[in-house]
Formats: structure tokens, C-alpha cells, sequence
């Protein structure tokens, strides 16, 4: 690449954050519209699932290979063709008619997202180098992080004074302007000594997490040890199983399954995963439970989101100074444990609780995936050798978006299963009894329609014993995570095998 003036590639870097920005958003803008899509679209609680998991499954499963096909054809070209990608997506979504359209227009977001990722943070080192890198990196973490608190606000309000298309049209006016800032300001870069996209590996992990996602998300439905749960589920984890041996016996795999034998990597990488899969499980349930069951608005909903976003920051940025002071390994046991308090205050949590209790776990939540979360991806990134820093980089948010995804259909279905057997309705008739089986969201519907506050009721208190059963095993995830991973974590991440012997690999 030419050498690129010093305002240029700041310039360069702002128009990078657009479409950042736009995906951090779009990870959180949708839960606070999930209950209003119920309704409106008359989803059942596993089309609910799949209208979030659609977009990350599409983003975890194509995260590598997108990243790679910008090193070898043009990270700019590519970049740009990612943001037109997410940009028709959201024109799709906003004229959907139905789930299904919508459901679509949501993995093809994952699509563009999955460009728009790693291939934004691949153009950092081409432009900047030593501290200046590290600052471009971290202006490119906020963008994408600002995003994510502004989501359910933004969604709430937008919901409260137009319909719900509108939580995708908003993108549009981001997409078009980060579309035209890449086009004249971010020069085009390439790595040839990238290793080469492998096709059918690709194709592998990616049928493979979709088929794992649908067999536990279909479970509570068909069964879970139905022909159709079965087949998805082990055929999924067979199609990973065989992307993990090609990618171990090829020459020049696209995953580097050696950096798994460092440490701070292996354990960092697992506490990520854990945390982000909790977040995701819990982002999934309470925005539902706040506007169904307790009747808030979806701005309200979203105004009462800012406990656990609250907690997020202050545990992030909290959990430095106390990884200084106490290290990495107590902060994250503590982040973990604080987790898994959180999740135990939660299951007390019924349908007349008032939002005070709620707060307050809320923000023990976000404080622990804060101190847990930040502690471990530093120290995953200071373990990364400078040659391998953006695949490592890479192959940690492909962990953490897989974990998420997983996280919403498991979670997900176990509150499904817990809503059916603990819901009693009283007679009803026959598509009354099955809207309100689907979801809670039907349950209230059918119970304003019909004039039937006891649906209403049966069904508000099944929910609270499904959201109950799934913090129960978020709190046992949390504490099983902290005793396995915690003694095993670095006290420091200089105490990693790769840091000690790349140290400028902290700066990548």
C-alpha cells in the first residue's frame, strides 16, 4: 500500500467507524422489538429465537472466511461490498411481510456484519504502527461498543413513534455514509501471505452451526430426542467436528488450532465465550419480560436496560485497575462470581416484582460480564504473536458470537420447555390455546382479545419459571466456568507463553 498521510488515514479510521457503529447497534436494537414482532408478525418463541440467531449464526460462521477474502482481494473492495450487503439487508427487512422474510433479512445482516468486522480492524496495521496503532484499535472498540447501550434506546424510541421496520431503517443513513467516506478516504490494502480461503471448510462450519442452532431451537417443539432435534444437533456437531480436522491436517489452515496449545488464549477464549453467552442468554429474556409481562413501554423497556449497561461500563473499566492491583486471575474469578450472584438474585423475580430488585441484579449482571469479559480478551490479545494477531483476533470473535448464538438457542429453549409444562390455561379455544402455548407474547394477546386476565396470569408466571430455570444454569455455567478456567488463567498476561516471546504483540 502507498504510504498514506497522517490526517488521511485518521480520516480514514472515523469512516471506518460508521460501519462499526451500524453492527453494534444492530446487536441489540432488535430485543427490545421482539415482543412487538410477536404480536405484529404473530411469532412463535422459536421464530423469536431464530430472528436473533439468524444474524449470528451468519456473523460467527463467516467471520474467518470474510476476513480472509478481504486479505487476499482488497480489504477496501471488500469492505465496501460488506456494507452494501448489510445495507439491502436492512431495505429487505424493512419492507418484510413475514418471519420468514425477516428471518432471512436477518442472516443476510450477518452477512455484511461479518465483513464489516474483522476486515475494518485488518485495515488498522496496514495504516498505523506502535502506539498510534493501539489508539486506532481502541477508537474502533468504542465505535462498536457505543453501539451497544444505544441499541435498546434507540430501538425503544423509534418503536414508541413509528413502526417496527424503523429499527432497521435507521441503518440506512449510517450505511450510505460509511459507504461514501471508505470509497474516497480509506486506501486499498491486501496480504497475500494470507492463508488461502478453503471453500468446503468453510461451507462445513457454517452448515454445521446453523443445523446445531436449529436442532436445540426446534427441541422444545418437536422434542428432544426427535428424529428432526437429533439430526440437527449431531449432524451440526459432526460438520464442526470435521472443519476442526481439516483445519488440523491441512498445511495452510484458514484456524490456527495452535494457538490453543497458549494458555491465556485457551482459558481467555473460554471465559469470553462463557460471558458472552450468558449476556446474550439474558438480553434474549428480560427485554420480554419487562415490556409482556410487566406492561412497560419499548422505550421504557429499553430505559430500564441501563442498569446492565451501567454495570458493563463500570465493570470494564473498573476491571483494569483492579487487574493492576489484584491481577488478571482474581478479577475475572471475581467478574465470574459476580455473574453468577447476579443470576441467583434473578431467579427470585416474578411477575409483580417491582423494578427496584430487578435494577439491582441488572447491574450486578453487567458488572460481572464487565469485570470478566474485558480481563479476558486482554489477555487473549496480548497472547497473540504479531504474525497471527488478526487471525487470533478473528478466531476470538468467532468463539464469542458462536457462544452467543448458542447461548440464545440453548437459554432460549429452555425457557420455552419450562413455559409449556408449567403453563396451566384455563379453557380456551383451539387456536387461542395454541397462540398462547407459542409464546408468552400470544398468551397476552389471546388474554386481551378473549377479556381473560387468568391466561394472562398462567402465563406471566410460566414465563418467570422458565426465566428462572435459565438463570439457574447461567449461574452454574458462571461458577463452572470460574473454578475450571480461573486457577488455569494467567495471573498476568505477560505470563503467556506467546507474550513472553513476542512482547510487541501487546500493542497489535
Amino acid at each position: 500500500m502507498a504510504p498514506v498521510s497522517a490526517r488521511r488515514r485518521w480520516w480514514a479510521l472515523f469512516s471506518l467507524l460508521f460501519g462499526l457503529l451500524v453492527v453494534g447497534l444492530d446487536i441489540t436494537i432488535l430485543n427490545v422489538a421482539l415482543p412487538t414482532l410477536a404480536v405484529d408478525l404473530d411469532a412463535s418463541t422459536a421464530e423469536l429465537q431464530w430472528l436473533v440467531d439468524a444474524f449470528i449464526v451468519a456473523l460467527a460462521a463467516l467471520l474467518l472466511p470474510a476476513g480472509l477474502l478481504g486479505d487476499r482481494f482488497g480489504r477496501k473492495k471488500v469492505l465496501l461490498a460488506g456494507l452494501a450487503i448489510f445495507g439491502a439487508a436492512c431495505a429487505l427487512a424493512t419492507a418484510a411481510d413475514s418471519v420468514g422474510v425477516l428471518i432471512a433479512a436477518r442472516a443476510l445482516m450477518g452477512v455484511g456484519a461479518a465483513v464489516v468486522m474483522p476486515v475494518s480492524m485488518a485495515v488498522v496495521p496496514s495504516m498505523f504502527s506502535g502506539a498510534e496503532r493501539t489508539r486506532a484499535v481502541a477508537l474502533l472498540t468504542a465505535g462498536m461498543a457505543i453501539g451497544l447501550p444505544l441499541g435498546p434506546l434507540l430501538g425503544g424510541w423509534l418503536l414508541e413513534h413509528y413502526w417496527w421496520g424503523s429499527v432497521f431503517l435507521i441503518n440506512v443513513p449510517l450505511i450510505v455514509l460509511g459507504f461514501i467516506a471508505i470509497a474516497f478516504l480509506l486506501p486499498e490494502s491486501t496480504d497475500r501471505s494470507a492463508p488461502r480461503l478453503q471453500p468446503f471448510a468453510a461451507l462445513a462450519a457454517v452448515l454445521g452451526l446453523a443445523a446445531l442452532v436449529y436442532g436445540v431451537i426446534e427441541a422444545p417443539v418437536d422434542g428432544w430426542f426427535s428424529p428432526a432435534t437429533l439430526i440437527g444437533g449431531l449432524g451440526g456437531l459432526a460438520l464442526i467436528a470435521l472443519f476442526v480436522v481439516s483445519q488440523a491436517r491441512s498445511a495452510a489452515p484458514m484456524v490456527d488450532l495452535g494457538l490453543f496449545r497458549d494458555r491465556a488464549f485457551l482459558w481467555g477464549s473460554v471465559i469470553a465465550t462463557a460471558s458472552s453467552m450468558v449476556m446474550m442468554g439474558a438480553l434474549f429474556l428480560v427485554p420480554q419480560y419487562l415490556q409482556i409481562v410487566q406492561g412497560h413501554s419499548a422505550f421504557g423497556t429499553g430505559l430500564r436496560l441501563l442498569p446492565m449497561i451501567g454495570g458493563l461500563m463500570v465493570g470494564g473499566l473498573g476491571a483494569e485497575r483492579l487487574a493492576a492491583r489484584f491481577g488478571y486471575r482474581v478479577t475475572v474469578i471475581s467478574g465470574l462470581i459476580l455473574c453468577a450472584a447476579g443470576c441467583v438474585a434473578a431467579m427470585g423475580t416474578e411477575p409483580g416484582t417491582g423494578f427496584g430488585p430487578v435494577a439491582l441484579w441488572l447491574g450486578v449482571l453487567g458488572a460481572g460480564f464487565g469485570m470478566s469479559l474485558v480481563p479476558a480478551t486482554d489477555a487473549v490479545l496480548a497472547a497473540l504473536p504479531p504474525d497471527r494477531a488478526a487471525i487470533g483476533s478473528a478466531l476470538m470473535q468467532t468463539l464469542r458470537q458462536t457462544g452467543g448464538a448458542i447461548g440464545v438457542a440453548v437459554f432460549g429453549s429452555i425457557a420455552s420447555s419450562v413455559y409449556l409444562a408449567e403453563l396451566d390455561l384455563p379453557p380456551l379455544p383451539p387456536e387461542a390455546e395454541a397462540a398462547a402455548e407459542d409464546s408468552v407474547a400470544g398468551a397476552a394477546a389471546v388474554a386481551e382479545a378473549l377479556g381473560s386476565p387468568e391466561t394472562a396470569q398462567q402465563a406471566f408466571a410460566a414465563f418467570t419459571d422458565g426465566m428462572s430455570a435459565v438463570f439457574l444454569v447461567c449461574a452454574v455455567l458462571a461458577v463452572v466456568v470460574a473454578f475450571a478456567a480461573g486457577p488455569r488463567f494467567p495471573k498476568h498476561p505477560e505470563t503467556s507463553e506467546a507474550q513472553s516471546q513476542h512482547e510487541p504483540s501487546r500493542a497489535a
